[in-house]
């Protein structure tokens, strides 16, 4: 029996461009609570959990009840106006034409991250949220995944921890020499650059029997 081959995507600022919808649930949750948040700075940071940015305008005690306020205003603020970034269904596709699997691995929610996912038509095989940098790997080994495509220095140490190629875009806070000083083994401008690199990495690995 073979395995196909799998390819975890990252979603925000890899996949989609959530800045837009994210910098709406900033500035609404700063309007409900009367706490002054940066939603520009925020959204320019993307990657890391939500706790931790919102440990930049909230006092510790505050923490837990500020991500439950975020995540729910979250839908009706952040969907709609976040778009998928060029190259996302093009590269979803081509790892399905090649008989491959496509695997979000996301520090977002999974809830939120599935919103998304359906809202812009974009169809991965599974979709798995919570998890940040290293424990990537958790859900990387667990689905088998070969290569790991993210924007994030964090995604690049989720891929090495998981054994499994780097890919990096520099669509995010990242520019590509950046990605590339951290270690990233493939570095593209974006995702319309992949299904190019996909055929030729896909043609030279066989399944794993």
């Amino acid at each position: 029996m073979t395995r196909a081959l799998t390819v975890g995507f990252d979603l925000d600022m890899t996949l989609i461009d959530s800045r837009p919808g994210i910098r709406a649930t900033y500035r609404e949750l700063s309007a409900r609570t009367g706490v002054w948040i940066d939603a520009d700075l925020a959204v320019s940071r993307l990657g890391p959990p939500l706790e931790k940015e919102l440990a930049n305008w909230f006092p510790e005690e505050r923490i837990a009840d500020m991500v439950d306020a975020f995540r729910e205003i979250y839908p009706t603020h952040a969907v709609t106006p976040s778009p998928a970034l060029p190259g996302a269904e093009g590269a979803i596709q081509a790892v399905r034409a090649a008989g491959g699997r496509s695997l979000v691995v996301t520090a977002k929610n999974e809830p939120h991250a599935r919103l998304h996912l359906t809202h812009l038509g974009l169809g991965p095989d599974k979709v798995v949220g919570g998890l940040w940098a290293e424990a990537k790997a958790e859900a990387l080994k667990e689905n088998h995944a070969r290569v790991y495509v993210g924007d994030h220095l964090g995604d690049i140490r989720g891929a090495r921890a998981a054994g499994a190629l780097a890919v990096s875009v520099a669509t995010g806070p990242y520019d590509e020499e950046a990605l590339r000083a951290a270690g990233a083994d493939v570095v593209l401008p974006d995702l319309t650059a992949f299904p190019a690199w996909w055929a030729a990495y896909a043609e030279r690995t066989a399944p794993l029997a």
